[in-house]
């Protein structure tokens, strides 16, 4: 509705926006329209309506894919939380960011590509690409916004806590122990192919000529082989 509107009146997206002075002033409806200010991104003319259109139909998936990972609750508090963030974040921000709504959408979009890395979109309608790759070109260049401007990083930081909460930090939990996973079992596969192939072990410490190479080892009178620390026993 609100793209409709600014096909017949481009500047409604000015009465819409965050402002704070103007919502201290009494607009408090911006508090809850700025989140679709910004919906003639594309352009009003017929590939920003057809731009317009993919972006909606993403946006459904995305929740729908949120909503079944999560469940309908902890999706909706997820957004919820990163409305109330972003809302801090506009008040804290010193300035007004026009069309700052869109950190809701990319958020969902963050939150998508973690539990979803190798889900492809066809770039151009042609070329596919991991939604991953797409995700950390976002990332990058709200980095960039964050390096010509530091103070940024608070408002970037409330603004997506979100996903930070729901899905980068425990992913990054995730990722942790899939690496130390990973190395236990690599070390145990490394013990125990030493220990297979070990030509001398000691019947009373159990060491090896692998995992100990510095040992000598012999043979007792009761058939038995030892290292020569426990030879003399």
């Amino acid at each position: 509705m609100v793209y409709l509107l600014q096909i017949v009146s481009p500047t409604i997206g000015q009465v819409l926006d965050f402002d704070r002075d103007k919502i201290l002033a009494g607009e408090v409806w911006r508090l809850v329209t700025f989140l679709f200010a910004s919906s003639g991104i594309g352009g009003l003319d017929a590939f920003g309506a057809l731009f317009m259109f993919f972006m909606v139909m993403i946006s459904f998936m995305i929740n729908d894919a949120l909503e079944d990972a999560w469940g309908v609750f902890r999706a909706s508090v997820f957004y919820y939380v990163g409305y109330i963030g972003l809302v801090i974040a506009n008040f804290l921000y010193p300035g007004n960011l026009t069309g700052n709504g869109i950190y809701i959408y990319i958020s969902a979009f963050f939150a998508f590509a973690t539990l979803f890395p190798k889900l492809e979109f066809l770039l151009f309608f042609i070329i596919p690409v991991q939604i991953r790759w797409l995700a950390m070109l976002s990332g990058v260049f709200i980095l960039i916004q964050v390096i010509n401007d530091f103070s940024f990083l608070g408002y970037v930081l409330l603004a997506l806590a979100n996903y930070f909460l729901w899905a980068g930090i425990p992913a990054l939990r995730g990722q942790a122990r899939v690496v130390a996973a990973g190395q236990r079992r690599r070390k145990f596969q490394n013990d125990t192919s030493m220990d297979g192939n070990a030509f001398h072990r000691c019947a009373e410490c159990d060491r090896t000529d692998l995992s100990n190479p510095e040992l000598e080892f012999r043979m007792a009178s009761d058939g038995k082989e030892y290292c020569t620390e426990h030879l003399k026993d």
